[in-house]
């Protein structure tokens, strides 16, 4: 990647997107940008300031609000950045609403699934143009995104997929909660699943259609999966945590692929794990048991 390089993290004051953010800052130059944003603007200017200042940081950093749920907002900044720069180099969208145990699925869907779907949706519509060749657009969701975590009934949705299709397939999961006809349909209680499937199956559409010219230009497209992280997002749903890695820990994989000299064709517009791709057709569905993720 050239000098002047432009990075973006959503979801970014704390936990992994912050980790990001600090790692970028670290291994970017002094020339180059960092972008750390949320939906406060009062937390993201603090958390910036609290990046800059650390030991070993050598890009700059900015924070920016940015509420992902508006897709206006963020269409908006991808013209900003491609005015201002000619594009950008590195787009991570972590953004993820916290959901406990004890909450009703149903009640947080919208706000669930506005976060994680409906944002990662506009996110590679806005900046999958901008990225410049050379660049890096990844979209972290989690092995829980995997099409054989979803029933068979509901493969064909999201299985070579268009990003309209699964849009389409998005928004008839949320009509089904709304009709309590979701369980029904064969879509597991547990948001996560069906989210992750769909920002899985969002980015492989994306990826099927740039591949070819990607390649040639060492861009890549692909999600990831960090593994377990210890964050309060996620410590609640587990009962073994013992193989959970601090953000820090959890944020050098990903960094890894960032700035991975030249793109795996075996890892374009896949789920990454710890540098291998996880295959789209693997997995089993998952019950919830005390309140519990068990397999």
């Amino acid at each position: 990647m050239n000098a002047s390089r432009i990075a973006l993290v959503t979801g970014a004051n704390q936990g992994l997107g912050r980790a990001l953010v600090e790692g970028l800052a670290t291994r970017m130059g002094p020339d180059d940008l960092v972008l750390l944003t949320g939906r406060n603007h009062q937390r993201v200017t603090d958390a910036a300031r609290e990046v800059t200042q650390l030991p070993g940081t050598r890009a700059r950093v900015e924070g920016r609000a940015l509420d992902v749920t508006d897709t206006d907002a963020i269409a908006r900044l991808a013209d900003e950045l491609r005015a201002q720069y000619g594009g950008v180099d590195v787009v991570i969208s972590n953004a993820i609403a916290r959901l406990l145990p004890e909450e009703s699925q149903a009640e947080r869907a919208d706000e669930f699934i506005d976060v994680s779907n409906t944002a990662t949706h506009a996110i590679l519509r806005s900046f999958g143009p901008i990225v410049r060749p050379g660049g890096r657009l990844i979209v972290v969701a989690s092995s829980l995104g995997t099409l054989g975590h979803l029933s068979p009934r509901l493969h064909h949705l999201f299985d070579g997929a268009s990003l309209d299709q699964v849009e389409y397939a998005v928004e008839s999961w949320r009509g089904a909660i709304h009709h309590k006809t979701a369980e029904e349909a064969g879509w597991p209680r547990w948001l996560n699943v069906p989210s992750k499937v769909a920002q899985v199956a969002a980015v492989r559409a994306v990826a099927a259609e740039r591949r070819e010219r990607d390649l040639m230009t060492n861009t890549l497209v692909a999600s990831v999966c960090p593994g377990m992280v210890d964050t309060a997002t996620s410590r609640p749903w587990f009962s073994d945590y013992s193989q959970a890695q601090p953000p820090s820990q959890a944020a050098r994989a990903v960094l890894d692929l960032v700035f991975a000299e030249h793109v795996d064709p075996a890892l374009y517009g896949e789920l990454v794990r710890f540098g291998k791709a996880l295959p789209w057709h693997d997995g089993t569905p998952l019950v919830e048991q005390d309140g519990l993720l068990k397999p």
